[in-house]
């Protein structure tokens, strides 16, 4: 089995094991990049001169006793909107074509004090702004299982180079399903943490109120590894928080969920749900039945404001987050400016793809004078009715089951051609965001074009422990994580 094949656990006990090296596994994911990436394109920026560096420190680590990471030795991708020092950082868009981060997120330093890798930056939508990673100013990033369909977004690069087995793990990011989508298209696994359990100190915003980084993996033994590692309070993030603990081999060694109450949303799966998607997602329901768990349908209607909260308080986020980017402090600026408003104007018009602009524009709308109160202000309202359903949910169940996606991944093209349908294909997941919840997502099937499905398991707030667990059992019965595409 070669490097890039095995599990993100594997490599890191070959790794202790002295079986294999740091650089040994930068060097077969390099070469994995340089025979694949092409057909796939989920790398924005892989400079392999850095990796093997990185992977050297990380290998003096190891060798020194100071590395007691599970995943000490392992390169993991890093989805562009998360600064790494010294490397380009540019959220796939042209503004920041050539910015090169002083600093290292959190995130990143806490991979390298582990003995971890970062080891390239990896394709997404423009500033997390889609859901296809077809907005990219990199071009579209193409789903491993059919080069004709997308991979889901804005994580669509993390996902993708994970399936394409171009990386062995990936970080990616969340604002709406921007994890859980991708991982759903590519049959991967994917989590969302609980907003606050990993600190967003360095990671670029889109909207501050629902971004989360989270881990990109084979398997849930690899995503919950690398989530012990990047979770915990940061004195950098005021947002952030410590959850609640839990060790690998708790993980690992969960193989029923006896006793555990599960709760389906009946309105996941009304008009709109493709019929394979759903009956797949019941399947794995049944299947979490003959594990232990009680398993019940139970309404929530207001799943149907969860689309239109969800763009005005991201969009309104969105606009104030973005003003930074002027052409003026880093980034790309306009040769054809003469003056200072020329050089706002013409750099964020050359400088931003369309989808961002449109949701700047939208966000410039909804919090202009007379408009605040009657969109704003209303999201922000049914933003609290959203919490207030879920909390209702989680006094009688455990966790919560539903599909993550409406269909399985769309051909290239018909997300930009009809933007929203493209933004009704996150009906399922945008309300974790708003809830600020954790949600588990992973493979339970294919559709009749071969293409992935996935379900997604949803938590209380810092309560990753348990849908870890049951996303494990899940799979210690099943073998649809271990299906692997055709690779070019």
């Amino acid at each position: 089995m070669e490097i890039y094949e095995m599990t993100a656990l594997e490599v890191a006990e070959k790794i202790r094991n002295k079986e294999i090296t740091a650089m040994d596994a930068v060097e077969a994911v390099s070469e994995a990049i340089e025979s694949r990436d092409k057909t796939y394109n989920c790398y924005t920026h892989f400079d392999k001169e850095l990796a093997f560096e990185k992977a050297q420190a990380a290998q003096q680590l190891i060798d020194s006793g100071k590395a007691a990471s599970p995943l000490a030795g392992v390169p993991v991708a890093i989805k562009d909107n998360i600064c790494t020092k010294g490397d380009i950082t540019s959220c796939a868009s042209k503004i920041l074509y050539n910015f090169k981060p002083p600093y290292n997120a959190t995130v990143i330093q806490k991979l390298e004090t582990a003995g971890v890798v970062p080891c390239g930056k990896v394709n997404m939508d423009e500033f997390a702004m889609g859901s296809t990673t077809e907005t990219s100013f990199y071009g579209a990033t193409k789903n491993p299982w059919n080069t004709q369909r997308v991979p889901g977004g804005s994580s669509g690069g993390a996902a993708a180079a994970v399936a394409a087995e171009e990386s062995i793990i990936a970080l990616g990011s969340d604002t709406g399903g921007s994890i859980r989508q991708p991982c759903s298209f590519c049959g991967v696994t994917g989590l969302k943490p609980t907003y606050g359990a990993v600190s967003r100190y360095g990671l670029i915003a889109y909207a501050s109120s629902l971004d989360q980084i989270g881990p990109i993996g084979k398997n849930v033994p690899d995503v919950a590894a690398m989530f012990s590692v990047i979770s915990g309070k940061d004195d950098k993030d005021g947002t952030s928080m410590n959850g609640t603990p839990f060790t690998l081999d708790e993980i690992i060694n969960s193989k029923d969920i006896k006793g555990k109450k599960i709760g389906i949303p009946s309105d996941y799966f009304g008009s709109g749900i493709d019929a394979e998607v759903a009956k797949s997602v019941m399947a794995a329901a049944e299947t979490l039945k003959s594990l232990g768990a009680e398993v019940e349908e139970f309404s929530m209607p207001i799943v149907e404001y969860a689309i239109p909260a969800y763009y005005i308080i991201a969009c309104a986020e969105a606009c104030s987050n973005l003003s930074r980017f002027d052409g003026i402090k880093y980034g790309y600026k306009s040769s054809e400016a003469d003056n200072l408003r020329d050089v706002y104007f013409k750099s964020r018009s050359e400088g931003f793809g369309m989808e961002v602009k449109k949701r700047i524009m939208l966000g410039n709308f909804v919090l202009s004078s007379g408009y605040f109160d009657a969109y704003y202000m209303k999201a922000l309202k049914a933003k609290g009715l959203i919490v207030k359903a879920f909390n209702e949910a989680f006094e009688k169940y455990d966790f919560l089951l539903g599909p993550v996606a409406p269909t399985t991944a769309l051909k290239i093209g018909e997300g930009l051609s009809d933007p929203l349908a493209m933004y009704l294909g996150d009906i399922y997941t945008v309300m974790i965001n708003i809830a600020g919840l954790p949600s588990l997502a992973l493979p339970c099937g294919f559709d009749s074009s071969s293409m992935p499905i996935g379900m997604q398991l949803i938590g209380r707030p810092f309560d990753e422990k348990t849908i870890l667990s049951a996303g494990n059992a899940y799979q210690s019965v099943t073998e649809w994580h271990k299906q692997k595409p055709n690779l070019v």
